[in-house]
């Protein structure tokens, strides 16, 4: 047993992958083994789920915990499948070769002059079309994108120093050598943020130009999105007093909208294929941890189709995908259930919403003395809950059917009122 040759991979609750900044899915495979006769130190991975992204090769298995991952960066060649008699009778596969030092670990290739080669064996067991996955796999090896984002991440960390050593450079004086004025001081940063906000409007112009334009520049709008955020989030901890108190409310709704406006890598049907609706239901166990947070525990059906449709952009899911999606909770261990009211409205709730908690809560309320005289009504118990007064009303409706309340209905609505008699049954209530 050698797990050590292949990078581990940060599972989310739900058992989809965390993928790392810029990282978007591409294709996924089931039912697939990873191969390596030339490394003994590989380990035995068998029928498990191969997910291709820009970045990376991502191996998890079906039952563990455990997943592993191949940098495309350590890919030194891909060898074009063969055809022949016998393949048409054999499982596809597509080999590859790595990058690996001495001792079996897997290096970026070409950074070490020690390094020597080992081919690993892609076995598709499953149903997956092979040949789309082979061309995804070599375009995006050759598109090379995680070498563009450490060129950005590299510039981004030096934008400081070039701010700050920029007076004492050799040339010195007030202008650079291509002839611009030189960023220096207080202006300079201030002509700087123009730019940048400059260059961010002109991004949101072109980026909503037509239909073609908004899904190509999805991805920059949902890292700017990010990057608001964050601004936002500074410019609040900076600030204090009586400014702070009156901007904090709006600064607080702009991040909640900031926090919904797309999803990086949404699951599609293209990229997923026949295992769409098991990667939609992961993804969507996931993408309402927050909403469920700031709702309470409870939140409608409804609401969650259109917040998961705004957040995933152009990518939109119809209701009967989001209704499949959410009855494959019952197979995954996920934090997150459908339920469904006896009026039937449904509802996403987390596993840890109790009833019994939720009653008590409701117990409390409704024994005030305010309450004894007059009731409650379903916006009473909302704001005690903290949930919407919908959930809120469905409820009371349950509390009521287990006998824990009693309601009157008048031109006012509903009033909720403690039971004083549980002990009757409903069905001796004329005797």
């Amino acid at each position: 047993m050698a797990g050590n040759s292949l990078p581990p991979v940060e599972l989310t609750t739900s058992g989809r992958p965390v993928l790392l900044p810029n990282e978007i899915e591409c294709s996924l495979l089931s039912s697939v083994d990873l191969e390596c006769e030339d490394l003994p130190t590989f380990p035995l991975l068998k029928s498990g789920l191969l997910t291709l992204t820009t970045h990376r090769l991502l191996w998890l298995p079906e039952f563990t915990t455990t997943a592993s991952a191949i940098p495309l960066s350590a890919v030194t060649h891909i060898f074009s499948p063969k055809k022949s008699f016998r393949s048409m009778f054999a499982s596809p596969r597509i080999r590859f070769q790595l990058s690996v030092s001495s001792d079996g670990r897997i290096l970026r290739s070409g950074s070490d002059t020690g390094s020597r080669s080992a081919v690993v064996t892609i076995v598709v067991r499953g149903k997956g079309d092979c040949d789309a996955f082979y061309g995804k796999f070599w375009e995006n090896w050759r598109a090379r994108v995680w070498e563009s984002d450490a060129v950005v991440s590299s510039s981004g960390s030096g934008a400081q120093t070039v701010l700050v050593s920029g007076s004492s450079s050799a040339s010195g004086g007030l202008y650079t050598n291509e002839g611009t004025v030189r960023m220096v001081g207080v202006s300079g940063i201030l002509r700087k943020e123009q730019e940048m906000w400059e260059s961010t409007d002109k991004s949101l112009q072109d980026a909503f130009l037509d239909l073609n334009a908004l899904m190509s520049k999805a991805k920059e709008m949902v890292m700017l999105a990010e990057k608001m955020r964050l601004k936002l989030l500074s410019g609040t901890n900076s600030q204090s007093g009586a400014t702070a108190d009156e901007e904090m409310g709006s600064n607080q709704e702009m991040q909640d909208w900031l926090l919904s406006v797309g999803i990086a890598s949404p699951v599609t049907k293209e990229t997923a294929g026949a295992l769409y609706h098991q990667q939609l239901s992961r993804q969507l166990a996931d993408f309402v941890r927050v909403p469920l947070e700031k709702a309470g525990g409870v939140i409608n059906l409804i609401d969650v189709y259109c917040v998961f449709n705004r957040a995933r952009g152009t990518e939109l899911i119809s209701p009967e995908d989001l209704l499949q999606a959410c009855s494959l909770w019952e197979k995954f261990d996920v934090p997150v259930m459908l339920r469904k009211f006896d009026s039937g409205v449904m509802v996403i709730q987390n596993k840890s919403h109790s009833d019994e908690e939720v009653f008590a809560r409701i117990k409390t309320l409704v024994t005030k003395p305010d309450a004894l005289r007059s009731g409650i009504s379903p916006s009473d118990a909302a704001m005690t809950l903290g949930i919407a007064p919908a959930m809120a009303k469905e409820h009371l409706l349950s509390a009521e059917s287990k006998g824990l309340l009693c309601r009157d209905i008048s031109p006012d609505g509903f009033r909720f009122y403690i039971n004083l008699f549980p002990e009757t049954h409903s069905n001796d209530v004329y005797l």
